[in-house]
């Protein structure tokens, strides 16, 4: 247990650390840099996922006796758990970041939200209405969610692929030696 939630709790450590990043730097302080925020959030989750869990899978087959098979079910509920400690201390991070660190980056996504309905030519009243829904999902109760539901199914996708790789047959116990 102690493995999950150590692999989980750096999994949302190196989230919040991207976000952070891309906090200071600016991307989201502008609505027009908000698109490029999203893929690079996007892209370096993945690879902060990937490198977790497979370091978190690994180290739980480190504490599998070499003569007891890691197979390929451990090592799936090994990523899972990872995942999921992973997804609960991330709406943690989540929420501190958007309701301390940077509240206003609500009404810079629903901004930008709005942009692009209005250069797609929705009436103002269309607009309105948008902004309203934009605003409910936007809320911490369903952000948090959402968020956690996205980072467990990924990370679920993620670890079927890593068990697949990570998994290690039993070996045989060297036979003591005749004298």
């Amino acid at each position: 247990m102690k493995t999950y939630v150590t692999y989980g709790f750096f999994m949302a450590l190196g989230g919040m650390l991207l976000t952070l990043a891309l906090f200071f730097l600016g991307f989201h302080s502008d609505a027009a840099k908000l698109a490029s925020s999203q893929w690079i959030g996007s892209i370096g989750g993945i690879a902060i996922s990937v490198a977790v869990l497979t370091l978190g899978i690994k180290a739980c087959g480190a504490e599998v006796p070499a003569t007891e098979e890691f197979s390929y079910g451990r090592a799936l509920g090994a990523g899972v758990m990872i995942a999921l400690f992973g997804a609960l201390f991330g709406v943690v991070t989540n929420y501190l970041y958007f309701q301390v660190i940077n509240p206003g980056l609500t009404d810079l996504i629903v901004q930008a939200q709005l942009d692009k309905m209005e250069a797609k030519g929705l009436s103002g009243t269309q607009l309105e209405q948008a902004e309203k829904g934009i605003r409910m999902f936007m809320k911490p109760a369903f952000s948090a969610i959402t968020s956690f539901i996205a980072s467990l199914f990924f990370g679920t996708v993620l670890s079927l692929i890593a068990a697949a790789l990570l998994k290690r047959k039993a070996t045989e116990a060297a036979a003591p030696a005749s004298v």
